[in-house]
């Protein structure tokens, strides 16, 4: 029996061994939930194929319901399915590359509002309001998008692929083509038959909303500090217009002063493309625009990333004429946050407490980090409450849910 006892935890040792051997040579890094960055260890990771790096994104999937969901959902019923939304998307990019941040903050603003359900592409009609008409979704762009690929894998593939899968399939594409990072996805959503209008009118987040607000808001949907300020990396992309933040240029907090948090040269440089008029002596009436804007960085010419036009609502270009190149989707944002250029007063909020403003730190400083939590936090937001199996329906036409029976 002794001996029986000795071979067992010889055994144990050399599989000890051999998995530290494993590990040591594919270079696998074990990582608890709560790791601060300062706790992180580690070289630089050379590129590699998007799909090589799904071990990394294991951890988030254990924290999803998979019921129903699959890697290559559509491998028998519609196996070009994936390929015919990517190549949309580039292509459309190429030509219009306002696609990308609209297709993001699309998905953010369906994701948020009952789940990944393609509820907020819902038309009105007799019976049903829409999502289209609350007032944070107003500026939404991408719909005819998403109705241009829904027509095409009709007619390869009739009434087999969701909206709902179609969304969030066609913004990892615009991440991917904004210069951000590639996560994978598994699918198998449903559609939702009804819209949430009152919904998505009260707990969209805000342009004024405070850090408390914020963390509640995405606290609520399961994300924490970490993910939620990684989240808020989508704003180094699209544009903003000075509506939703001249308040904090002229009469913040009905002080009649500028908001003492924004950087002193930045205001400035604002209040040239925002002069002041009455409207701007309260806050903006418009309750919110999500996590990434509707217009592309590059469409702004001007210096500075601010594009000319109305004087009276000036646009905002968030990547500042794509300021550091692709390569700091995310981290240019955190960076201009940690100076004091946050435009929006939520943006500027990530720096009002230890733990959000560390993560800011942490992001600004390892891009590789940001890349790698984006892309994990994305994946989530694209699985957050979804419907599966015979709790939804597959639409035929994104804006039109199928008759109930």
């Amino acid at each position: 029996m002794r001996f029986l006892g000795d071979y067992k935890i010889a055994l144990l040792t050399c599989s000890v061994i051999a998995l530290s051997i494993y590990f040591a040579i594919n270079g696998v890094e074990f990582r608890f939930a709560n790791d601060s960055p300062g706790n992180r260890t580690g070289g630089k990771v050379s590129e590699k194929s998007p799909f090589e790096d799904e071990f990394m994104y294991m951890s988030i999937a254990e924290d999803i319901d998979r019921s129903h969901l699959h890697y290559d959902y559509y491998r028998e019923s519609c196996p070009t399915a994936e390929k015919i939304i990517a190549k949309a998307i580039r292509d459309i990019y190429n030509v219009t590359p306002s696609v990308a941040p609209s297709l993001i903050r699309l998905l953010f603003h369906d994701c948020f509002i009952e789940g990944c359900d393609a509820s907020v592409l819902l038309d009105a009609d007799e019976a049903h309001t829409s999502e289209k008409d609350a007032s944070p979704n107003l500026s939404l762009k991408g719909f005819d998008v998403i109705d241009a690929i829904k027509s095409e894998l009709e007619n390869f593939c009739p009434g087999v692929v969701s909206c709902a899968d179609l969304l969030v399939l066609a913004a990892r594409e615009a991440v991917l083509v904004a210069g951000g990072p590639f996560y994978p996805l598994e699918t198998g959503r449903k559609d939702s038959a009804a819209a949430f209008r009152e919904t998505a009118e009260q707990q969209l987040p805000a342009p004024d909303a405070t850090l408390s607000d914020i963390l509640s808001s995405f606290s609520y949907r399961g994300f924490n500090e970490r993910e939620t300020v990684s989240l808020f990396g989508a704003h180094s992309i699209g544009i903003t217009h000075c509506t939703f933040f001249k308040n904090r240029l002229y009469n913040f907090s009905a002080t009649g002063k500028p908001d003492p948090e924004l950087n002193p040269g930045f205001l400035q440089e604002l209040k040239t493309k925002c002069p002041f008029s009455v409207s701007a002596s309260s806050p903006s009436a418009s309750p919110g625009t999500g996590l990434s804007p509707s217009l592309p960085a590059s469409d702004s010419e001007n210096s500075y990333g601010m594009s000319s036009g109305n004087r009276n609502d000036e646009v905002i270009d968030l990547s500042y004429n794509n300021e550091g190149g692709d390569g700091n989707f995310g981290t240019r944002y955190f960076r201009r946050l940690m100076q004091k250029k946050g435009l929006l007063f939520s943006d500027q909020q990530l720096m009002g407490s230890e733990v959000t403003e560390m993560w800011v730190r942490a992001y600004a400083s390892d891009p590789l980090l940001f890349r790698r939590e984006f892309a994990m936090s994305m994946m989530k937001l694209s699985s957050n409450h979804v419907l599966t199996g015979p709790l939804g329906q597959v639409r035929t036409s994104c804006s039109k849910a199928l008759p109930r029976n």
